[in-house]
């Protein structure tokens, strides 16, 4: 199968060197500094149990040049997949489907205006794995795994074929009964951490630990899974529990990319996250109090980075 990688950041970059370390034909699509680093000296991958390095690796700016592929995994951020969607229309073969690894729910939509809805699966994924310097994708975690499937939940050839690829490359590969209930329930965990972290500038090993931050990420999941059942979403009764039980298994210093883009003043995914949250809560008559709070405490540092206002003196 031949794969391309659309944003060869920290999910798509791991995901990315796996497979081609497995032997797939793998495709990455990157910029800058980190596109010259793994066309000179390769893809570098490490983590806490080994170290593979991709070279010579297929590494491309620009779409048009990678050719066709049977597969697009997009890992770029949210507020990039309708351009990266457009740009990527030349990689298509009559048979190419295209999945999104980002966190949120909105995304298979977002890829089928632009693809049509024929060629779009469902996905989500999961990896603690991060751009460290360019061509270099550092993972800190154990646990890396990908989910997908048909948007209509039906088996499909292709969602097989993708799984046992996976498979064979070494990552956790599992299509769910409900692609649409996996969506919902990383974005519940993730939204929450993100928002809550980002808002406390505090790692969750100090959100979950705290009695007033650990009220904060209860209360955003269980919005958030009031307004997935509101939609027609078929979150278990127990996925609050489940969420915080993983929010307490993780490292210490663990963070979202949400979190770190924001200290660090960059453009982040809020609108995707507690933004999503405070707008599908609307469409459907569901409070959202703990997201409209984040997501309104964020939204002028955002708007700062993407440069929509200039009110700020630095």
């Amino acid at each position: 199968m031949r794969i391309a990688i659309y944003g060869t950041g920290g999910a798509g970059g791991y995901f990315g060197a796996r497979l081609a370390a497995a032997g797939e034909d793998v495709v990455f699509l990157a910029r800058g500094e980190h596109l010259r680093a793994i066309r000179e000296r390769g893809l570098r991958l490490t983590t806490p149990v080994d170290d593979v390095t991709i070279h010579p690796a297929a590494a491309f700016d620009d779409p048009s040049q990678a050719g066709t592929v049977d597969a697009i995994l997009f890992g770029v951020k949210t507020w990039q997949l309708a351009d990266a969607a457009r740009a990527a229309i030349p990689m298509l073969g009559p048979d190419t489907f295209a999945v999104p690894l980002q966190n949120g729910v909105d995304a298979p939509a977002v890829l089928a205006a632009e693809l049509g809805a024929a060629r779009v699966l469902g996905g989500t994924c999961g990896t603690i794995s991060r751009v460290t310097e360019p061509g270099v994708i550092t993972s800190l975690g154990t646990v890396n795994f990908m989910k997908f499937g048909e948007l209509d939940d039906r088996p499909s050839a292709r969602t097989e074929a993708l799984r046992e690829v996976l498979k064979r490359a070494g990552i956790q590969a599992r299509i769910p009964s409900s692609i649409h209930t996996a969506m919902w329930e990383k974005f519940l965990f993730v939204v929450s951490m993100g928002g809550v972290g980002a808002v406390s500038r505090a790692p969750v090993g100090v959100t979950r630990a705290m009695p007033g931050t650990r009220a904060m990420l209860e209360a955003s999941m269980s919005e958030i899974h009031d307004v997935g059942r509101a939609h027609g979403i078929a979150l278990p009764d127990d996925a609050v529990e489940r969420a915080m039980a993983l929010i307490d298994g993780l490292e210490f210093d663990g963070t979202t990319s949400m979190q770190r883009d924001i200290e660090a003043g960059r453009r982040s995914e809020l609108e995707a996250w507690n933004g999503a949250v405070v707008r599908l809560g609307r469409e459907c008559g569901v409070a959202t109090p703990v997201n409209a709070f984040c997501y309104a405490s964020l939204l002028p540092q955002e708007r700062r980075a993407r440069g929509e206002w200039t009110g700020f003196q630095d």
